[in-house]
């Protein structure tokens, strides 16, 4: 059986996109591995085992082409509303709040954020199948 252990992201700026995480997620810096052209940071935080590793590549210095495939990260809160207050007072611009529904019943209530480096990222209230 597979466990999903992490999610890689490359981001131009360690100090940005690590407040970033620390001010939307509460992700803190478990692991920090630097080499001679790349650095590779791993943030979690107490709620789950899994990381986003933040990947630096020292020689980068314009910002990443993230082409039409990627799609986006999503976590699950316990109080979206809350948190999009949160969100919006800590300068994050969140997206506005949407609920999908169907077969007239709330299948998920989220809204998006982007991260410094346009990373798209879906917060999720926690209901459903999204636990």
């Amino acid at each position: 059986m597979a466990k999903s252990v992490h999610t890689m992201i490359r981001v131009l700026d360690e100090e940005r996109s690590v407040n970033f995480y620390k001010t939307a997620f509460d992700l803190d810096i478990d692991t920090r591995l630097d080499f001679d052209s790349f650095t590779l940071v791993y943030l979690r935080n107490a709620e789950a085992d899994f990381e986003v590793e933040l990947t630096i590549n020292k020689d980068q210095t314009e910002p990443y082409d993230l082409g039409n495939g990627y799609g986006h990260l999503a976590v699950v809160v316990e109080d979206l509303d809350s948190e999009h207050v949160r969100f919006q007072e800590a300068g994050l611009n969140p997206r506005k709040i949407v609920e999908f529904n169907r077969d007239g019943a709330l299948l998920a209530k989220f809204f998006f954020v982007q991260d410094p480096d346009g990373y798209e990222i879906e917060v999720m209230q926690r209901h459903g199948r999204y636990q």
